[in-house]
C-alpha cells in the first residue's frame, strides 16, 4: 500500500499492532524511560557498568513508528556486545515536522550521556545508526552534533538511509515495492512542513551538507534496487572525498524494506549478519 494521507492511520495502526513492551532476551533488562516529550527504551546487560553504546533509530519514512524487530535487534546487540542500546520513539510527521524529531533524538543522546553511570553506560562510547528514515536522522544527528560542538559519536550505522528530500536521482523515480516515489514524495513533504528549496537544511536532508569532513567512521548500507540507492552511494562519495572512514555495502536484489516483509529469508540475514559483524567491531 502506497503512503498518503489517506492511508498513514492505517500504517500506523498496523505498525502499532506489532509494538513490544517486555524482553525476551535472558539476562538482558528492558528500562522505559520519558525524555522530553517522547518515550526511550533502553535495552542493557544486568549489571551494565561502562558498557559502550548504541542509539538506533527506527525507520518509518519520518511518519510512522517502530516495530518488533527494533525491540528483537537492540535485545540481541545487547547481549551478543554488552551493550546498551537505546531507541528514541521521536515524535512523527505532519503533526510534528521538522526539527522535532531530530530534537528527540539528540535529546535521547543529551539523557543518555547524562544518565551514563545510571544505565551502565561510556559516555565516550556511543554511536549512532538507523534504518530509512532513521539512518536519515541518525545521519542528521551525526551532522548536528559536529556543528554544534557536542561529543563525537564513536560511529554511524546507515542501513538504506532517508537523505535526499529533492528525489532528482534516477533510483529515486524506480516503482520498486514498500516504498515508492509516491509515499517517499508524501513522507518528505510531511516532514519538511512548510521548507521547500532553498529553505531545507542539511540537519533535515543530510544529502543536502556542503560540508561532511570531521565526520566519524561510517557503514552505508543499501540495496541495489532500493530507490534510495543513488542518494546513499554519492553520500558515501562524499565522504570519501572528505576523507571519512567509510565501508559502502550495496546488496544485489535487495529492496528497500525486505526485512519487514522477509526478514528470515537467507538474503535478508546475510544483510542483517553484516550489520553485527561492523557494528560489533566498532563497540570494541
Amino acid at each position: 500500500m502506497a503512503l498518503d494521507g489517506d492511508s498513514l492511520p492505517v500504517q500506523r495502526a498496523a505498525r502499532s499492532s506489532t509494538l513490544t513492551s517486555s524482553c525476551e532476551v535472558v539476562g538482558i533488562e528492558r528500562l522505559d524511560v520519558t525524555v522530553g516529550e517522547i518515550a526511550v527504551v533502553v535495552h542493557r546487560p544486568h549489571g551494565a557498568s561502562a558498557a559502550p553504546g548504541i542509539v538506533w533509530v527506527h525507520g518509518g519514512g519520518y511518519v510512522v513508528g517502530a516495530s518488533a524487530p527494533d525491540d528483537r535487534r537492540a535485545e540481541r546487540w545487547a547481549q551478543r556486545f554488552g551493550a546498551v542500546v537505546v531507541q528514541p520513539r521521536y515524535r512523527l510527521a505532519p503533526e510534528h515536522p521538522f526539527p522535532a524529531a531530530l530534537h528527540d533524538c539528540l535529546g535521547a543522546v543529551a539523557w543518555a550521556r547524562a544518565q551514563a553511570s545510571t544505565i551502565g553506560l561510556d559516555a565516550d562510547r556511543i554511536g549512532i545508526g538507523g534504518s530509512s528514515a532513521g539512518g536519515g536522522l541518525a545521519a542528521a544527528a551525526v551532522l548536528a552534533t559536529r556543528d554544534r560542538g557536542l561529543p563525537p559519536f564513536r560511529f554511524q550505522a546507515l542501513v538504506a538511509p532517508m537523505l535526499d528530500d529533492r528525489r532528482t536521482t534516477p533510483s529515486s523515480r524506480w516503482n520498486v515495492p514498500v516504498w515508492p516515489p509516491s509515499s517517499n514524495a508524501y513522507g518528505w513533504a510531511a516532514y519538511l512542513g512548510g521548507l521547500g528549496g532553498d529553505d531545507v537544511p542539511s540537519h533535515a536532508a543530510p544529502a543536502r551538507a556542503s560540508d561532511v569532513s570531521g565526520l566519524p567512521p561510517t557503514l552505508i548500507s543499501v540495496g541495489a534496487v532500493d530507490g534510495f540507492l543513488d542518494e546513499d552511494v554519492a553520500y558515501a562519495q562524499r565522504l570519501w572525498h572528505a576523507g571519512v572512514d567509510v565501508d559502502l555495502r550495496v546488496h544485489a536484489g535487495i529492496p528497500h524494506g525486505i526485512g519487514l516483509v522477509a526478514p528470515q529469508s537467507p538474503a535478508v540475514r546475510a544483510v542483517l549478519d553484516e550489520l553485527d559483524e561492523w557494528i560489533g567491531r566498532r563497540l570494541g
